[in-house]
């Protein structure tokens, strides 16, 4: 098969309507990955703050980044979602509230430095 082959196969078919784009497509696909971001870049800072030696508030950032990807994943539709869907919404959903839940019980035995 070519490569030519494959593109008109998975290219869109174009629209009566003179070729405008629909609003799904006006979208980029990058606007996609911002839940995905915004948990990574929440994350992130709780990594930073646990090497600044704080290894409470850390985890509990992070803790909370989970949760915050747990409701993103919950909440919005699967096309726009973008890398937060990795299996099933509930078992994603369920991974992630486990992990902050055990992150949170860390952040609170940890002792105190």
């Amino acid at each position: 098969m070519s490569q030519k082959t494959v593109e008109a196969a998975v290219a869109p078919e174009s629209s009566e309507s003179g070729g405008e784009p629909s609003a799904e497509a006006s979208a980029p696909k990058w606007v996609a990955q911002v839940p995905y971001l915004l948990v990574l870049a929440t994350m992130s800072a709780g990594i930073v703050i646990v090497a600044a030696a704080h290894f409470k508030r850390g985890p509990a950032l992070i803790a909370g980044s989970l949760l915050l990807g747990a409701v993103l994943r919950l909440v919005l539709p699967a096309e726009q979602v973008g890398m937060l869907a990795v299996r099933r919404r509930w078992t994603d959903v369920l991974t992630l509230v486990t992990l902050a839940i055990l992150l949170i019980v860390l952040a609170w035995v940890a002792p105190k430095l």
